[in-house]
């Protein structure tokens, strides 16, 4: 038995996946005839397999990983919690960790924002973040305003409320007879803009003449504004230009809409500054974080409002302003004292501040793509990236699904000790913020090896 297996041989481990599990965004028959890869160990940026292969996290683990894998330091917060209290309830009780945190968090969060309510993931955290919204509309004397305005290309999570709030045709459309009707307004998909009939090299923001269109038209029953800032992820890491955020936030103030970020992907350090807001000095009324909230550790969701939002649902008992939301793990202690070090950690190794020559070196790196004959476009923002792959790269044709040029890519990065995930056609960059110098090179280094190998 290899020194990083479990006691269970990797073959037992295979076939017992491969006869229970059920992966998320996974299709299963592709799976069971694809050899697995059965993780048992971190360490730093790595992974580590049952016969200890090695692989440098390309995706930070779904975008959750920060600091690394197996830090001593989160360890050691975990343990020391572990001994004490796993969980209590915040139904009746307060808990000292989530105390702690949420003092923490109204240290660092955008001006304003420091009412906080925990939940699990990002999803829920949106769920309660679209509930809020509409509820604040409702004690307000404004019940009409029940609409929502989302992006085209959007991803708010998997619950129905953040699916239908969501706009990615392959994850949404079949949910559509359970879900709610939402306002789209274009997404910034430069490359592919359905305002310029593609053309991304004459961009005039027509997205934000259609947006305020939109606004204008449906204000009266609009309860807020939902958008990932700065970076769509799911959608294909898709950018948006320099001072979109900003005028949105000047059409949310105009046409009295709330406005409400989804930092779950973007926040904890992953564009270059704690919080994708900040890069315009916007500051929404309502927030989701989740991910890197943990450092990738444990579970943990929080959604930040405004004193404004939280005083609407202060009345007597019998008033019924009550927000009627809750989860079981809502606070839980073992995920907020995690939490609590991970964001001592940022003001102790300074992370932020060393992140600027990572990505500086990222964006030059970057570039080496875009001579390559299939690559046809390179989004770049902070520590994430998509690098889209067509076809044909003069005319942008796309590959089609079935060409699976994604999937191929990835694993032939596996193949040189790489673990990484596509959307789509679209390669991912997204490593832990603590990734090494040389790491940083083997693992962009890899991925253009494995974009040339496969196209």
């Amino acid at each position: 038995m290899r020194p990083d297996s479990t006691e269970y041989s990797t073959e037992e481990l295979k076939e017992w996946d491969k006869r229970h599990i059920w992966h998320p965004f996974t299709q299963m028959q592709d799976w069971a005839n694809e050899d697995t890869l059965v993780i048992v160990r971190g360490e730093g940026s790595w992974l580590i397999d049952s016969e200890g292969n090695r692989y440098i996290d390309g995706v930070a683990s779904m975008w959750t990983n920060v600091h690394g894998h197996c830090r001593k330091e989160l360890n050691d917060a975990l343990k020391k919690q572990v001994d004490r209290l796993e969980h209590s309830t915040l139904l009746g009780l307060a808990s000292e960790q989530s105390i702690i945190l949420a003092k923490k968090l109204a240290g660092i969060t955008p001006a304003g924002l420091d009412r906080f309510f925990y939940s699990d993931n990002g999803s829920t955290a949106m769920e309660v973040a679209v509930k809020m919204a509409y509820q604040f509309q409702v004690h307000s004397g404004r019940h009409e305003r029940c609409r929502f305005i989302t992006f085209k290309n959007a991803y708010h999570g998997d619950t129905l409320g953040a699916v239908s709030i969501g706009a990615i045709e392959i994850y949404h459309n079949t949910f559509k007879p359970l879900m709610f009707e939402t306002i789209q307004a274009p997404s910034t998909y430069c490359y592919r803009c359905e305002l310029s009939g593609g053309s991304s090299g004459r961009c005039s923001m027509e997205c934000l003449a259609q947006l305020e269109s939109l606004m204008k038209k449906n204000a009266a029953t609009t309860a807020g504004l939902v958008i990932e800032p700065l970076l769509q992820g799911a959608g294909g890491m898709i950018v948006q230009p320099p001072g979109f955020l900003k005028m949105v936030r000047e059409l949310c103030n105009r046409y009295d809409i709330l406005m409400i970020t989804d930092e779950v992907a973007t926040g904890f350090g992953r564009t270059g500054k704690m919080f994708a807001c900040e890069h315009e000095n916007v500051i929404p009324d309502i927030m989701a974080l989740s991910k890197g909230i943990t450092a990738g550790y444990i579970p943990l969701a929080v959604t930040a409002a405004n004193r404004r939002i939280y005083e609407a649902f202060l009345g007597g008992y019998a008033e019924l302003k009550t927000f009627f939301h809750g989860h079981t793990f809502t606070g839980n202690p073992l995920a907020a004292a995690v939490a609590v070090k991970s964001l001592e950690m940022f003001q102790e190794e300074r992370l932020l501040e060393k992140l600027q020559t990572k990505i500086r070196h990222v964006s030059e790196r970057l570039k080496e793509f875009s001579d390559l004959p299939h690559v046809g476009d390179i989004r770049h923002c902070g520590m994430a990236a998509g690098i889209e792959l067509v076809e044909e790269k003069k005319e942008r044709k796309a590959y089609r699904w079935e060409d699976r040029i994604g999937i191929k890519v990835c694993m032939e990065a596996r193949r040189l000790g790489i673990f990484s995930r596509p959307l789509g056609n679209s390669i991912v960059f997204f490593p832990p913020l603590a990734i090494q110098d040389d790491e940083l090179d083997f693992l962009l280094d890899g991925l253009k090896k494995a974009v040339i190998a496969v196209t």
